[in-house]
């Protein structure tokens, strides 16, 4: 009895070990086939969400900070690309308090674009969806809006434009 007591006690241990190892799965590797869910306060003080996306284009979604150097880079270039990025709908959510996105935004051109929401994540629904540890995090999505890759700490126009071609 005593022996079938111990067996039980180390699968239930088992078990509970491998619960939690599915736990650390982010939710972006466990459903690649949409983009998330997610509500952006729009620098326009407008509100919009994942359901304003057009159907027919990639999508990249960017995690950014205001303050981040490499998230700077990256704007101005993409800013200074997006002739070759115009059939790419761009996401860029921040946190930060909008008045500084909104700075960001105006500092390198970005409310021009129509293929652009950029703005306030509220809920911090991308950082936790998709584990953000650096910024700028993009997930690049294709036309049927399937997750193709993640860069943890970025990626230039020109690798984005030859991954979606």
């Amino acid at each position: 009895m005593k022996k079938i007591l111990l067996l039980l006690l180390v699968a239930v241990k088992i078990s509970s070990i491998h619960a939690q190892e599915f736990d650390t799965i982010p939710p972006y590797q466990k459903d690649s086939l949409h983009i998330p869910e997610f509500t952006v306060l729009q620098t326009d003080s407008s509100y919009t969400n994942n359901k304003k996306i057009p159907a027919d284009k990639p999508v990249v979604i960017i995690y950014f900070s205001p303050e981040c150097g490499h998230c700077q880079i990256t704007a101005d270039e993409f800013s200074k690309k997006m002739a070759d990025m115009k059939d790419i709908f761009f996401v860029w959510v921040s946190y930060y308090p909008l008045p500084e996105i909104k700075e960001f935004a105006k500092k390198f051109n970005l409310q021009q674009f129509n293929n652009i929401i950029i703005g306030r994540d509220e809920n911090y629904t991308i950082p936790s969806y998709y584990r953000v540890k650096f910024t700028p995090f993009m997930a690049v999505y294709n036309k049927e809006h399937h997750l193709i890759q993640t860069y943890q700490q970025g990626t230039d126009a020109d690798k984005l434009i030859s991954l979606l071609k």
